[in-house]
């Protein structure tokens, strides 16, 4: 471990133990916690060949008493079941996969960092039937894992380059509402030439020039009193933190639009408004440049604006338990 795990890049500090769960002969085994590290899989698992995976992820916080609660757990369990039954795969459990989860967190109390730290639970659910003729048939084997990273910001608060590519989908239409890994890896490619022509965070992608959202985040407008996001259809992810903003925004007084928008709407409202990303990871990140068709376009003063904070702030302290939970979003482990 690094000295300051704080530094260290997210995703890559494992919490010592994970849970896993199998289904076999038609149900789900019971769970057993056992260290993290590898596991055994047959080369022709249904998920190495025709990527029969989707996966979670969410948070645990300590509060100041020390005491650890999960955010919205119930609503990430109910994405997962939603996914494994887009990719026919086994449902999860609900009951079982929230022993599951807190077993690990309780198992790992020990890492879950103070405050801004907190505890990223993933868990992931993949097709291991043993079968490399089945690409038209689901997989009537799997496996489930919890694992937990402790974790701290991902973008923090200074401003993102964003560049907006208004030909390529993030996903297949049908399948960018699945939180699966085969959008992930769609996205990689675009991002990565825009980081190395552009120096930018993240793509947000617009095909036909219609807003979607980025490779690992939903995208948001904001200006007084308003707030503008594309509206949920199967072509984006249904982000918790998405949900969770505009729950709270409406809450503050915020008139929340849903809806279809183009490039040029966009460009026109961060003149003078502001844009942000939305997700466990990112939170509510603050959008600086846009590039788009090589021209740089500043969102506002160029800096994280004042309203994309003071929402970043409400969400994170409610949290973190500095806040009252208005909306029974917390779970105490």
């Amino acid at each position: 471990m690094p000295s300051d795990p704080s530094k260290a890049p997210f995703g890559t500090l494992l919490a010592p133990t994970m849970a896993v769960a199998r289904f076999t002969d038609g149900e789900w085994r019971a769970h057993e916690l056992r260290p993290t590290g590898t596991i055994e899989l047959h080369p022709a698992a249904h998920v190495l060949h025709y990527a029969s995976t989707c996966f979670e992820g969410f948070k645990a916080y300590r509060w100041s008493d020390g005491s650890i609660h999960l955010f919205r757990v119930d609503r990430h369990i109910e994405r997962l079941r939603q996914s494994a039954r887009s990719l026919f795969l086994p449902e999860p459990d609900p009951k079982q996969l929230l022993e599951m989860i807190q077993a690990t967190v309780e198992d790992n109390r020990d890492s879950v960092p103070e405050a801004p730290g907190s505890l990223y639970l993933r868990p992931v659910l993949f097709g291991t039937t043993p079968n490399i003729g089945a690409a038209g048939t689901p997989s009537a084997e799997a496996q489930l894992i919890v694992l937990a990273s402790p974790v701290w910001d991902y973008f923090g608060l200074k401003p993102l380059r964003i560049l907006v590519d208004d030909v390529h989908s993030r996903s297949a239409a049908l399948m960018g509402c699945v939180k699966t890994g085969g959008n992930y890896a769609a996205a990689l490619g675009p991002t990565l030439e825009a980081r190395r022509r552009h120096q930018t965070d993240q793509v947000l992608f617009a095909p036909a020039g219609e807003i979607q959202e980025t490779g690992a985040a939903n995208f948001l407008l904001l200006r007084q009193g308003r707030l503008l996001t594309r509206k949920l259809d199967t072509a984006i992810l249904h982000g918790v933190t998405r949900d969770s903003l505009l729950t709270l925004a409406r809450s503050e007084g915020y008139a929340v639009e849903e809806r279809s928008f183009d490039v040029r709407e966009m460009l026109e409202w961060t003149r003078d408004g502001e844009a942000a990303l939305s997700g466990t990871a990112a939170v509510l990140a603050g959008v600086g440049v846009l590039i788009h068709n090589d021209q740089e376009h500043r969102v506002g003063n160029g800096e994280v604006g004042e309203l994309t904070r003071a929402l970043r702030a409400k969400l994170i302290s409610i949290q973190r338990g500095e806040a009252p939970d208005r909306f029974d979003w917390t779970r105490r482990v």
